[in-house]
């Protein structure tokens, strides 16, 4: 069995910075700010374009790869101070105590996820860590595909985890099941749209009964 983990808002506790972020892009614009986390969490979309769009800032005359690069100018300063979310290296633990193949795929550029996953202490909890090679906010279906594939692994046989619908369309795209946690980048309403398993924290993971063989967990 082999779990495919997301970062961004499932193991790193970012949310909040990302939000403080846009509302410094928004401000230097003029544009009214998210005043809150629910705001922020209603509009957090993939595509990233989509979300800037949503936001109130318009792409029609501004460039998305240089709005890109401003956020995230901002994001590798702030994210800094950044921890995990509560329970999650405890939860990795165990997972892998289990003897389950852990992966981290995410839309973050590859040296700035490593380089996040090293400082949290985080490197040797995974096998691989599978990031993007540009700050655009790429999908990383193919990167977990490529993975599933390289190592001969059933899709059928991996597990999703992440913060957002994107991880639920991502999970589906492979052919993967899900479980989303409502404690990241968008609200548990929209997450349980998807009809996936949600929980409201991380260390809930290990206790479903869907580690029990034979693996009958729904998509």
């Amino acid at each position: 069995m082999t779990v495919i983990w997301d970062w961004n808002g499932t193991l790193l506790d970012d949310a909040e910075v990302c939000r403080a972020v846009m509302n410094r892009m928004l401000a230097r614009r003029g544009l009214p700010p998210m005043p809150d986390m629910a705001r922020y969490r209603e509009i957090f979309t993939f595509p990233v374009r989509d979300y800037y769009a949503m936001a109130g800032i318009d792409l029609s005359v501004e460039s998305f790869d240089d709005l890109a690069e401003e956020f995230m100018s901002d994001y590798r300063a702030s994210s800094k101070k950044c921890g995990l979310m509560p329970g999650a290296a405890e939860t990795l633990d165990a997972l892998n105590a289990t003897g389950i193949d852990q992966v981290l795929a995410s839309a973050s550029r590859q040296d700035d996820l490593e380089r996040q996953v090293a400082e949290r202490g985080l490197a040797g909890k995974f096998r691989a860590v599978l990031g993007v090679s540009d700050q655009l906010g790429g999908g990383k279906a193919g990167l977990a595909a490529g993975y599933l594939a390289e190592r001969g692994v059933d899709p059928a046989q991996a597990l999703f985890v992440g913060d957002t619908v994107h991880d639920w369309e991502t999970a589906a795209s492979v052919g993967s099941r899900c479980v989303l946690i409502a404690a990241g980048h968008q609200s548990r309403e929209r997450l349980a749209a998807t009809g996936a398993v949600v929980l409201d924290d991380i260390r809930q993971l290990p206790e479903l009964e869907l580690w029990r063989e034979p693996w009958n967990f729904g998509r």
